[in-house]
């Protein structure tokens, strides 16, 4: 590896300016609060405001990490879909926990989400599958997702199989592909502060199931 070429990341730093975060700002529902910075995303064209970093882990601790899209939300959880033989539908069979990222940039904002998850039950799946383009249906039949590929063009060829197969018909939804939902008993909703002194704000579930807000460190 040519030295010259890596980039100075230790020289990398950005002084966040947008503003502060302060208690008397913050909702007392988190998913209001969630609501209202969402919605500041996609009105500041954030790309892919729904777009989380979802981390789970295997039985044995070992941790897993991709970008997934948050499809539906209200109080009862957060829904994302995903092929159900993925690392990520192992990972959460043996050990049903994981926490959710987002971070929009542009609003120097982050707001990370974690709990317990749950399967969405089928018609739930059936729903929303519905909804999605045809070609990423056909895509959910086509792609074994996280097996090894000796090449592109078997994944394309078996794009083009599902898609014949299919054709002039309704495609239903393939029986290893549903949905989960996250149950949230914890939020942080941080905002990017000057010299790092950043404002962190929790919301953790009491043994009432009431939030109780809280500020951390940064």
């Amino acid at each position: 590896m040519d030295e010259n070429k890596i980039p100075l990341v230790s020289s990398m730093r950005q002084n966040y300016r947008r503003g502060r975060l302060r208690r008397e700002d913050l909702m007392d529902s988190p998913v209001a609060q969630f609501t209202a910075w969402l919605n500041e995303a996609v009105a500041a064209q954030v790309l892919e405001p729904n777009a989380m970093a979802l981390a789970t882990a295997s039985a044995q601790g070992r941790p897993s990490c991709r970008t997934v899209l948050l499809k539906q939300y209200s109080e009862q959880g957060f829904l994302f879909f995903t092929n159900l033989k993925s690392r990520k539908a192992d990972e959460l069979k043996e050990n049903p926990y994981a926490m959710a990222v987002f971070f929009w940039d542009v609003l120097e904002r982050q707001v990370s989400i974690e709990g317990k998850v749950e399967r969405v039950s089928d018609a739930e799946a059936d729903t929303y599958f519905t909804t999605r383009p045809r070609a990423s249906q056909i895509a959910s039949w086509a792609s074994p997702q996280g097996n090894i590929l000796p090449s592109r063009e078997i994944l394309d060829q078996a794009f083009n199989q599902a898609a014949l197969h299919y054709q002039d018909q309704p495609i239903p939804r393939p029986p290893f592909w549903g949905g989960y939902r996250l149950i949230p008993n914890r939020f942080e909703f941080w905002q990017g502060g000057l010299d790092r002194l950043h404002d962190r704000f929790q919301y953790l579930l009491d043994n009432q199931n009431a939030w109780e807000i809280e500020r951390v460190a940064p």
